[in-house]
């Protein structure tokens, strides 16, 4: 993902999606933090963020948007409660994002299942190559 805005796009539709159960956790402040530093976004630039609307993007590539719906799902992990508004949210999420609703739901229960609520990359892309067979 190379353009900035693009970058700042994905960061501010995270950034909602923490708030959606009303808080947003210093955990999960934390992680979007990360990210922010992965994508290589100023910390200005970040932080002003979290006062601004989301800007809607459609990520063009099938690979992109796994990525985001499972960062997606890290951070609704990383606070340690999973609220139902999350859950659903994510869902409705995914599905905008043109991921098949199967998919989403094995890749959301495996998370689930996790002890660390992570899962391989080899799975994720594994469960959702599957769909397209």
């Amino acid at each position: 993902m190379n353009d900035y805005k693009e970058r700042l796009a994905l960061l501010s539709e995270m950034i909602a999606f923490s708030v959606v159960d009303g808080r947003l956790h210093e955990r999960e402040y934390l992680f979007l933090a990360m990210i922010a530093e992965e994508l290589q976004v100023e910390k200005g630039d970040f932080k002003s963020l979290f006062h601004q609307e989301e800007y809607p993007i459609v990520i063009k590539s099938e690979f992109e948007r796994i990525q985001q719906f499972y960062r997606l799902a890290l951070l609704m992990h990383c606070d340690g409660v999973l609220h139902e508004r999350e859950q659903n949210k994510i869902h409705e999420i995914g599905i905008n994002m043109g991921l098949n609703p199967h998919a989403i739901k094995r890749v959301l229960k495996a998370m689930q299942d996790s002890p660390t609520k992570l899962i391989s990359p080899e799975f994720l892309l594994e469960v959702f190559q599957e769909q397209l067979n």
